[in-house]
Order: C-alpha cells, then structure tokens, then sequence
C-alpha cells in the first residue's frame, strides 16, 4: 500500500522571551510555514517561558522552486492580550528540510531566536522536535455522478461501446508477427507489468496490445510457439554465419571507439565488450543448459539456466579489449551438460546451437546513453533449428551500470572480488548515571554492573546506609543503529569477600524507550525495580535510580584525532551543509611484490579500500596481476577541510576460500597505505601522483609497490562560507561543554573500531576486519621507541626556529658582522622611539616570510604522505622493531624482556631528568618572592624597589634603548664570567632537594 510521508513538528516550549506587552510579559504562540503550509499553536497568556506541547501536520511534496525546503517557525505575541504599539514579533527559526530525520530519531532541540532585521530586539529560545512519518494513504472514493449526468452522457457511452467491442472483435495478431522495425519483442519479462495491467488505454493494433496478448496466451497454453525472426530491419550487431573465417585485428581500440567524456574523467577510460544473456526459448532439452562465450581467447561458462516457461540466465560479462589481445570474432554458444560430460562431443549431442557475431560491428554505449535493449538471435547448427536466444552485446567502459555486477575478466568471475560501497554504522554514545538504589538489604557492599553487549562496565562498591546507596557515577557505552532487541542491563552485585560476588537483582533497559539527547540539557531520571535473577515469578529485589539517554551531540570517534576524517556529532539535526566534494580516482598500481605462491608462480590479488567520513569504498580484486589497474572513481562530501582521506592496498585470499578451511580464514594481506589532507589540496586542482606503499613490519621497512591515484578537491559552498570554517572549532560542542576524558575517550575508540569492524564483516562481499582495523589505525597508540625518538626529533625541529633566532642574534651581539649589528641598533632605537610599530613590524615580517615561502607551494605537485625518514623507519634497530610488533602480553623470552626493561629504565632515567630540570626553573621563580632564601629574597625585593623608583622617575624609553645598548655593546667591554642576574638565579632554592 502506498505511503504519504508527512513532516511532523512537536512545539514543546519557550524560554527566556523578550518581554513586549509593556507590562514585564508577553502572550506568545507559535506559527509555522512550510511549502505555503501554514499552522498556529494556541495563545499562552503572560509567560516569557511558555508551554505548548503541540503537534503540527505538514503534507510533504516535491521539492519546489517557490516555496523551498525552508520550514520557518515564527514567534509573535498575540496584541489582544497585550496592547501594545511594539511590533508583536519575538523571533524565527528558519530551518532546512535536511537536518530533519524520520520517526523514531527525534530529539528535542532548543533553537535559539533569530531577529528579522538588524534592529530587533530578540532572545530567547524554542524547543521543538522535527521529524518526518510515514503514513498508509487511504484512496479516496470516486464521487458518484448525478443522475441527470449519467442519463445524458449515456447516447455517447453507448457509441464509445460500440466502437470498443467492435476493435475487440478483431482477430488477434499471430506470434509471428514481428513489431514494428524489425524488434521482436518477447515475454512480459522485458515489460512493465503495471502497463500491461493498465492496457485498455492502448489502441489494440499497438505491438505493446500484441505483447500482452500473446504473453496471455502462452500462460494459458503453456507451449513454445515457433517465432520467425524477421531480417528486414535490423536493429543491433547482426550474427555472421558460423562457417565465415575472419583473421583477428590489432587495430588500436581508442581509434575505433572513442570515448566521450563522462563523470569518470580522473581515471583512465578501460574498453570492455559486454555480453548480456537474457533467456532462450524452444532448446530441445528438459535439463539446465549453459551458454559458452569465447573471445579473445578467453572463455567463460555462465551459470545453470532457471527453468521456468523459458530458460534464463539473466547474466552479463565484460571482457577487457585490449589492443595487442582483441579478435573480431564473438562466440555464443548454448549447451546441455546433462546430456554428456564432454563439452567437445564430436557427435554434437550436448552442443543447442551458436550465434558468431563480427566486434567491429558491435555499438558503442557510453553513459548516459540508454541500456542496450536484448534482443532474440536464431540459435545455428546443433539441431536447435527452433531456438532462439536472447542478448544484448555492447561496448563500454568501466561507467557502465552492469559493469560493478557483471563477470569481468580480469577478477576472473570471482564474485567476492566485486566493487563495493559500504557504510559504516550510526554510533551513539549511551550513558547511564547511576545515581542511587534503595530497598537493598544494609550494612552490605553494593555495585552496580552495567552491560550492553559485550560492553561491562561497573561503579565502584558503597557499603549500604539505612537500606540505600548513592553513586552518582557516568558510565559511557557505544551503540550503532539499527538498534537490537538486546536491552541495556542493570546487575544489582553484593560483594561478600575479596573475589566473591553475588548477583541480588537484574533490570533491563530496552533500547527503544531511552531518550535521545543532543545538548546538555538536563534528563528527568527513571526508578527501575531489580528482579531475582533466580526466580521464575518476579520478586522484588529494590530499585534504582538512574539517567539513561543517547547523547547525539558528540562524535563517536573510531579513526585517531590526528587523522580523523570525519568530526560530525551523531545526531543529523546537528550537521551543517557540505563544503564541498572531493574525488578519488583510484587508478592502479605498479612492481607489486608477489605475495602468494601458486604451483610454485608468485602473485598478487590486489584490491584497493579508501576510508572517508562513514562511507568506505572498495575496488574489485585483480586476479594475478602485479600491476593491476582499477581506474574507478569514487566521490564524497567533504564537511570539514582538516579531515584526512585514506587510501590503503590489500592482497585478497577470498578467491581460495573454497580449497579450504585453512586457506578461507586465512586474513588478507596488508600492502600499505596513502593518506591525504584535504585541507593541503588547492580547489579545483588535479593532483595525479604515484605513492610508494610503505609497510613497516618485524622484519623491517619494505617498499610493497607504489599506488596511482587522482584526487581532487571542487568547493561547493561560497568561499566566505569555505573560510568560516576555520574559525569554528574542529570538534562538536558537546565535546568542549562536557569533555569525555582522554583515557576514557580512547577506550570508547577501541569499542568503536570492533562495533565498525563487526558490522562491515557481515555485508557481501565482506569487508574483513584485518582490513578496517589497519585502515582506522586500531593499534596506533601502542608504545614504540621508534615513535618516541621520532617525535622528540619533531619537538626539535619546531624549536629549531628559535634556536636558529636565537644563535644569529648572539652573533650580532659579539659583532662579528658589524654591519648587521649596527642596524639592529638603528631598528632599536627605531622601534623603542616609536613603540606603535612594533606590532605592525612583526606582523609585516610574517606577511613576508609566508609571500616567499609561497613558491614551495607553487613547485609542490605531490600532496603530503608517509615520510620514512621523518619516521626513522629506514633507520630502525630489528630490536626495536621486534619490541614493537610483539603482542601484549610479551611473548618473547625472559632475557630479552629483562633487556628491554633495561633500555626503557635508561630511557625513563633521562625523561626523569628532564622533566626534573624544567621544575626546578619555575620552582627557583616561586622562591623570589616566597622567603625560602631570606637573604635571596631581601635581595631580589631591595632591587625591584629600586627599578621601580627608576622606572618611575626615567622614561621608559630611555631605559629600554639603555638596556639595548648594554646587552649588544662590544665583546671587550663583556666579562667572560656569567652575568650576575644569572648566578643569582643559579643560587636560588628548589624542591629538588627534598624528593627523596
């Protein structure tokens, strides 16, 4: 039954709105338009915080260019209640019809007011909760004409009648009747049913009437009439007999079929002839046949054909056409293999017939050109002198609609090799406050134990007061959509020893009650009652007090924050539109090394997987092939331009899952991984490079291959709107409202990644959980001394800067080029006589320095990606790189652990120093004025008096050029010796010395 989809609107309430009766109030209600619609909420008299808890229908139609897919919520007052002479507008909310969501993900939002002009006085805020349903449409009855209409349209009626039984009475067509130019059309299959259904309408001499009938009969008669095919018109490629011999051709494939530009413009255009078999009708068989197509010398077997009133396949396959490797001869042949197990019989007897077709004549079809209709061939030789096959045969190229689903050559008919688009689930962050329970037996240790699936987490244990405990603990799980019918799982546990635990009662939460919050209101809590987990009839056991919700408002994380690609929050009604697109051409890849040995011959089915906000794409896999070439393109919405695309290349056992058990759980091979900032691509640029693939295992850093790609980056907002982005904060606000804690946060990441992992396995073909925890970086976080030496060296080579700044000016100080020195003593005395530009100069310095360093941005062709020198990964010791890839809990020998331990004590050792040094410098600041050297702080206190009655009584300007002077005068004028501010510094006190 047909669906009308209605937008519902929940006007909950108002606060804080701007008084304008004149009196402290305002009468406020609420009036909503969308698509011309327009509903008004009731009046509530003199509340600036007004409840209505109303319901408003919307029909929704089509997009329209008129009215939009603007819902606007107007606020006004109401004058009758109020006279007033201000104007009675409170504010708006102008909302698009894509943030909203259907029945059953509803939260309720507080908007805050807009004003209408520049000069309106508005606050405030609404809450409402927007979503769309879906009801059954009831079909209005047809209206019963008047008597009077009936009587005088019945003279007409009667000659329409007439005219109907008399083109009724015709004879109907023969089947061989062949439709108009030459297309022999067939069964109802290849037509619509609801406009066979509905062929009154159509003139009978019609070929669509001549279909429906015929159709008709041979249901009735259930028999297979000889159909004479015309050859008067032909329509597509033509069969050429089968005793014609034609030599092969070599003629290159782009001069005889050029492709036009399409939507695939950022990969290579690959030329595949497809051959689409329909069905067969009369094959002198009761059994299953199966159609053989050679060329090329290729050959492919379809699968068994469905007997139903006709024999259908239904079945496409694209062959790559290639220059060096193309024939001009097409082969399609029908056989029965329940006849003989000899496919070459020389007798024939399993051989239905043939249909040759010449490739130069096959058309070309490029999208968006139409599909090629199939059409009926007269199957030749064989004894099938009445049988007739029906294809389709064309030429295109990886854009076409059948090639994702079709048989391709060179995955070699492996359907798990397919190309796929994938969607990572909808995660949710629910919390459940614990917050008391009553009525448990006293004087006894309690914890509460929460669990949602394989998540458990507990509140710590409280020993009971007077029958009842309180906690007030958050505890945080991870839920995707759809949601299951398991609940949420509250365990009452008793703690009666060190390691004893008793579960007193059990209460569920099921996930279709709990509320959905996408700010940081407040939740009304819920009292649960715990059960006996052991009773059959429920006793009663307590209850507990609680706060559950699905909080919306943050992003679930399953990616690192330093290369997340995706920094939405959860709920729909929060995200802002797109910003942009980018596209990737995944092309191919080059010198893979073999990763499988088969009869003793290396190769490689590589497969290509890019990750980019919860859409995750996956290219088809290149059977044995150690240069494989996909060139398909994929596109996605870009949100934010400091998101992180990743591209990664696998090696495919799923081909081999049937040789075995061990051979099909074995997991795919990772071959490295490519990622990209969009933030680091120019708008509208292609960049087309080749990326080593880098993979750093135990045994070392090794160069898998290199992976050509094109991406591209179109902006599709406005660029004020592009630059504004840069401003709001990366994260949603919830996250710096009420922030989750870093460890906690990393916790929840890793449920994320296994929750993601799990759910992609289960599509077909499946995405392997191997795959989505090296693309998500899973194990990121792991202790490495690779890693720890590497970001040392990064925290070096930020400081360098100012190391370099602070080396040059001590060279100018000793004057050793004092032409240089002399002009800083010019650009002091300029900037201390004129302190206003100061600023103006340090910010037209940046100005410069960001101009030249513009033409490293110009000459840079190759966005950023892996660097293995930054990494020190060609430099790694094995045993580090041993230390690194082993499993926790350590699996190496005793000796090697204690080696390792060692090493890390050296390395804590001086970490320790370090962090010991930078406190004892604030700690000698503390003591300037804290007493703890009387004689030191009598000093430091005596000279500050004295620099202030300076300060007060000489310029500032006169000090400052004084001091310059003094700190850059001549290296004979210097003492060798440290300067006496800095021994005094040295000699004040610390804690140091006091830590044990």
């Amino acid at each position: 039954m047909a669906s009308v989809r209605k937008l519902i609107v929940e006007v909950v309430d108002a606060h804080n709105l701007a008084p304008i009766d004149g009196h402290g109030t305002s009468s406020p209600y609420v009036v909503i338009d969308y698509y011309g619609q327009r509903r008004k909420t009731k009046v509530v008299p003199k509340d600036l915080n007004p409840v209505w808890n109303e319901v408003l229908e919307f029909n929704v139609g089509k997009p329209s260019d008129v009215f939009g897919d603007i819902l606007e919520v107007d606020v006004n007052h109401d004058k009758t209640l109020g006279p007033t002479t201000r104007n009675n507008f409170l504010g708006r909310v102008r909302l698009n019809s894509q943030q909203f969501v259907k029945k059953g993900e509803e939260a309720l939002i507080y908007y805050q007011l807009e004003r209408k002009h520049l000069f309106s006085w508005i606050r405030g805020e609404i809450g409402l909760k927007i979503y769309f349903s879906d009801e059954a449409a009831v079909p209005p009855s047809p209206p019963q004409p008047p008597e009077e209409v009936k009587a005088e349209a019945k003279p007409e009626g009667d000659g329409n009648t007439k005219d109907k039984e008399k083109v009724n009475d015709e004879p109907p067509p023969a089947p061989e009747t062949v439709a108009a130019g030459g297309d022999l059309k067939s069964d109802d299959s290849d037509l619509d049913e609801d406009v066979m259904d509905g062929g009154d309408s159509v003139k009978s001499n019609t070929p669509l009437k001549r279909e429906g009938f015929d159709q008709d009969r041979l249901r009735t008669s259930r028999s297979m009439p000889e159909i004479k095919i015309s050859d008067d018109v032909p329509i597509g490629p033509q069969p050429i007999p089968r005793v014609s011999s034609i030599s092969s051709f070599t003629t290159d494939v782009s001069d005889r079929f050029p492709i036009e530009r399409s939507s695939f413009d950022l990969v290579e255009k690959m030329h595949y002839l497809f051959v689409r078999v329909v069905k067969a009708r009369s094959l002198p068989t009761p059994g299953n046949p199966v159609t053989k197509i050679v060329v090329s010398g290729c050959q492919v077997v379809s699968k068994p054909a469905r007997k139903s009133m006709y024999f259908e396949w239904d079945q496409t396959f694209a062959f790559r056409r290639d220059s060096h490797d193309s024939a001009s001869i097409l082969e399609i042949s029908v056989w029965d293999p329940l006849i003989s197990s000899s496919m070459s019989d020389v007798a024939g007897h399993n051989f239905l017939g043939g249909i040759c077709f010449d490739a130069t004549e096959i058309p070309l079809r490029d999208p968006p050109d139409s599909p090629l209709a199939p059409q009926w061939y007269r199957l030749e030789g064989g004894g099938a002198h009445k049988g007739d096959l029906m294809l389709a045969t064309w030429v295109g190229t990886q854009a076409d609609e059948s090639f994702p689903e079709a048989w391709k050559t060179d995955t070699a008919g492996n359907p798990s090799s397919r190309s796929k688009i994938y969607q990572s689930p909808k995660l949710w962050y629910l919390r459940a406050i614990i917050i008391e329970a009553q009525d448990v037996p006293p004087s006894s240790s309690f914890q509460i134990k929460a669990q949602f699936g394989f998540q458990v987490q507990k509140t710590k244990s409280i020993i009971t007061r007077s029958g009842s405990s309180s906690w007030n603990e958050d505890l945080m799980f991870v839920a995707a959509e759809p949601f299951t019918d398991q609940p949420l799982l509250l365990f009452l546990v008793e703690q009666r020893g060190p390691k004893e635990t008793t579960v007193v009662g059990v209460a569920s939460v099921p996930l279709a009650t709990i509320e959905r919050r996408v700010d940081d209101r407040v939740v009304v809590s819920k009292w649960l009652t715990f059960e006996d987990p052991n009773e059959e009839k429920r006793v009663y056991r307590g209850r507990v007090q609680l706060k559950v919700f699905f909080d919306g408002g943050y992003h679930v994380m399953d990616e690192s924050a330093n290369v997340c690609s995706d920094y939405r929050p959860t709920a729909k009604q929060l995200w802002k539109p797109p910003i942009g697109t980018v596209e990737l051409g995944i092309v191919g890849c080059k010198n893979l090394l073999p990763m499988k040995s088969i009869d003793g011959k290396g190769s490689t089915d590589a497969y290509a997987v890019a990750k980019y906000g919860n859409k995750w794409v996956r290219t088809r896999a290149i059977s044995d092939n150690l240069d494989p070439k996909w060139n398909e393109q994929y596109t996605w919405r870009v949100y934010d331009p400091s998101t992180v695309l990743t591209i990664g290349v696998f090696d495919s056992w799923e081909a081999f899952g049937s040789d075995g058990e061990k051979e099909s759980t074995r997991p795919d091979f990772r071959m490295g991984k490519v990622r990209i900032r969009i933030s680091t691509l120019e708008t509208g640029k292609v960049y087309k490079n080749m990326y080593p693939l880098m993979l750093l295992n135990a045994t070392g850093l090794k160069k898998m291959g290199e992976l050509e790609v094109a991406v591209r980056f179109v902006k599709m907002a406005p660029t004020i709107d592009l630059l504004n982005v840069y401003a709001q904060p990366l994260w949603p606000i919830m996250h710096h409202i009420k922030p989750i804690g870093v460890v906690q946060q990393e916790v929840l990441r890793t449920i994320a990644v296994k929750i993601t992992a799990a759910h992609l396995a289960r599509s077909e073909p499946p995405l392997r959980r191997e795959v989505v925890t090296y693309m998500l970086d899973a194990d990121s976080h792991a202790f490495s001394m690779r890693k720890v030496r590497a970001n040392w060296l990064r925290i070096v080579n930020v400081l360098s800067g100012v190391i370099d700044m602070v080396k040059w000016f001590d060279e100018t100080r000793s004057w050793k080029n004092p032409t240089a020195t002399v002009l800083v003593h010019v650009l002091l005395m300029m900037l201390v006589w004129f302190p206003d530009l100061i600023v103006p100069t340090l910010a037209f310095y940046m100005f410069a320095v960001g101009v030249w360093n513009y033409r490293f941005l110009r000459k840079r062709v190759t966005p950023p990606h892996f660097d293995p020198k930054l990494s020190l990964a060609e430099t790694i010791d094995t045993n580090e790189l041993d230390e690194e890839f082993d499993a926790l809990p350590c699996t190496r020998s005793n000796e090697m652990v204690r080696a390792r331990y060692d090493k890390l004590r050296m390395l804590g050792a001086r970490v320790q120093s370090i962090l010991g040094d930078i406190a004892t410098q604030g700690e000698r600041v503390q003591a300037l004025v804290t007493w703890q050297d009387p004689r030191a702080t009598g000093i430091f206190v005596g000279i500050c008096l004295v620099v202030a009655i300076i300060l007060y009584l000489v310029p500032s300007k006169m000090v400052a050029m004084t001091f310059g002077f003094y700190y850059m005068r001549h290296p004979i004028f210097r003492d060798r010796m440290p300067s006496p501010g800095l021994n005094f510094f040295r000699r004040l006190p610390s804690l140091s010395d006091r830590v044990l």
